[in-house]
């Protein structure tokens, strides 16, 4: 099954979020399909860039997004 979910960059106490594609089995920060995106905590405000054409696209074909993800999305509008 494959998932959105956050894969972890940056430096310690400094995280900095890639917004990936990636089967549920494989690690964290591991292999991806497909980065999608990216989400920054420490900016105020937070700052979040999602392609919505690709994550609809991948939510469509059947990737489903985390409960973090999915509330980013529904605040950048790509899903309802």
């Amino acid at each position: 099954m494959l998932k959105i979910r956050l894969r972890r960059m940056g430096a310690k106490k400094a995280p900095f979020y890639r917004i990936v594609v990636a089967d549920s089995r494989a690690p964290r920060d591991g292999a991806f399909v497909e980065e999608i995106g990216y989400y920054n905590p420490l900016t105020d405000p937070a700052t979040v860039m999602v392609d919505g054409d690709k994550a609809r696209e991948w939510i469509k074909n059947g990737a489903q997004p985390t409960d973090t993800v999915r509330g980013l999305f529904k605040k950048n509008g790509v899903i309802e």
